[in-house]
């Protein structure tokens, strides 16, 4: 088998052309996280939410308040994406929305007690997708750390 062509499935990186699927870095990457997301639609239907919401639940859960542009700023997401995201939290009851006392143009976003009490629910997500993941702790972890350099340098961050 040459080496531009597929084998099981992966396809196979050749200088050949610049222009075809298989030589781009993108699209593994673009696929590999739809896949994730539709992975993580059971665990998280369970507790009524999206992965997108699921991910502003989880900087919530650790900061328990930050403002919507700091959220913003965490998860790569414009204002525009979420606020109608933070809308469909609030109205769950699982978060407060309300205006900073010291900047009427910021809101602040906080936990509601119902919102710290679905922690518990979600804490068996991340072991689930674990589950369902074909990568040793080693390879995973090297994975996160590429994936982070890249996403740092495509954003500018260094």
């Amino acid at each position: 088998m040459s080496a531009g062509e597929e084998s099981h499935g992966v396809c196979a990186v050749s200088a050949s052309d610049p222009l075809l699927l298989k030589n781009q870095l993108c699209f593994p990457i673009y696929a590999c996280a739809r896949e994730i997301i539709k992975a993580y639609h059971e665990p998280l239907s369970a507790l009524n939410l999206t992965y997108t919401q699921y991910l502003v639940m989880m900087v919530l859960w650790e900061k328990k308040r930050k403002s919507v542009r700091a959220l913003g700023e965490c998860l790569y997401l414009d204002s525009g994406t979420l606020t109608p995201l933070l809308k469909k939290l609030e109205a769950k009851g699982y978060i407060a929305r309300e205006r900073c006392p010291e900047d009427e143009r910021s809101v602040i976003v906080s936990l509601t007690a119902a919102g710290e009490a679905l922690k518990e629910s979600a804490r068996g997500v991340p072991e689930c997708m674990a589950a369902k993941a074909p990568l040793t702790q080693e390879e995973a972890a090297a994975l996160y750390g590429t994936l982070y350099k890249l996403l740092h340098g495509l954003h500018g961050e260094g």
